[in-house]
């Protein structure tokens, strides 16, 4: 397929840029910061000026940073809504008819994500109508744009939402928890710290699977939004215990109370990914291969 894909130098982008070119489809790459396979360009300067048609359109631009840019930075991730409003309006203008929108776990309302049992966060908990409130403005920016697909599946173009969890992988950028729990370990830091008391829990799922699931939703046609995890809850205190048992020590652990902590658990439902795709890379693994990397 003639592919466009925006924030293609971004961690989700260039692994899928590479996925995309690796099975034959030809990919149109744009991000503000360019290299030698990606043309430097302004995804809402293309969007708005642009009336390309492709076969598929990725949208992966957006602004991010982990925990500590959602909570500081509640205006700049806002800035996502201007991005995926005109991705939506360029869809239509351009007569693509497919495309996917990343979505997030920042969707779901945090009432679901509080301490005590552990609520396994399914589709459904979404309700448009009533959707309560997700977290941050990340979260509602992310919610916003699910909605805005509904209007561009009205005008024709099949819109493959996609809800990851926490997202990782070898060359993920440390602002990210697992990355910088990886640099800890490899540093062999003792005491070792970890933002909030510990005992928050994330459903953990490689870029590789990740991109899978994306490619699959759109080779199977899946409708709806997707969850894209395991369904796995690890602690913080769990996977630091898990990181530095691989790499062959046993720090002290060391609370930050005052550090950003988010939600308490995040956790999904994986049944609807698993109707089109099976995650290979446990989490474990994911250690292994990140501390070797």
């Amino acid at each position: 397929m003639r592919v466009l894909l925006t924030g293609a130098s971004g961690f989700v982008g260039r692994h899928l840029h590479a996925a995309l070119e690796a099975r034959g489809d030809t990919v149109a790459a744009i991000d503000l910061r360019g290299n030698h396979a990606v043309y430097t360009r302004d995804a809402l300067d293309f969007f708005r000026r642009d009336n390309t048609r492709f076969e598929l359109a990725i949208h992966c631009a957006a602004i991010v940073g982990g925990r500590a840019s959602i909570d500081g930075s509640p205006l700049g991730v806002a800035t996502n809504l201007a991005l995926d409003s005109w991705y939506f309006r360029w869809l239509i203008r351009s007569g693509t008819p497919r495309a996917v929108f990343f979505s997030s776990s920042a969707a779901y309302p945090v009432t679901l994500q509080q301490p005590g049992d552990i609520h396994r966060l399914v589709e459904t908990d979404i309700n448009y109508e009533q959707p309560g409130r997700s977290d941050a403005t990340y979260g509602m920016a992310k919610l916003t744009g699910e909605q805005l697909a509904q209007y561009a599946e009205a005008e024709g173009c099949r819109v493959h939402i996609l809800r990851p969890f926490s997202g990782y992988g070898e060359d993920q950028d440390d602002a990210y928890p697992f990355p910088a729990f990886i640099r800890r370990a490899k540093e062999r830091q003792d005491p070792f710290e970890i933002w909030g008391d510990g005992s928050s829990t994330r459903d953990w799922i490689h870029i590789d699977d990740l991109i899978g699931a994306t490619l699959a939703a759109v080779d199977q046609d899946a409708t709806g939004p997707i969850n894209v995890g395991w369904g796995r809850a690890t602690s913080f205190d769990e996977l630091a215990g898990l990181v530095t048992a691989e790499a062959g020590y046993a720090p002290e652990l060391k609370h930050l109370a005052a550090a950003p902590q988010g939600v308490h658990h995040r956790v999904c439902d994986p049944k609807r990914m698993l109707d089109v795709y099976q995650p290979r890379i446990e989490l474990e693994e994911g250690i292994r291969r990140a501390l070797t990397a």
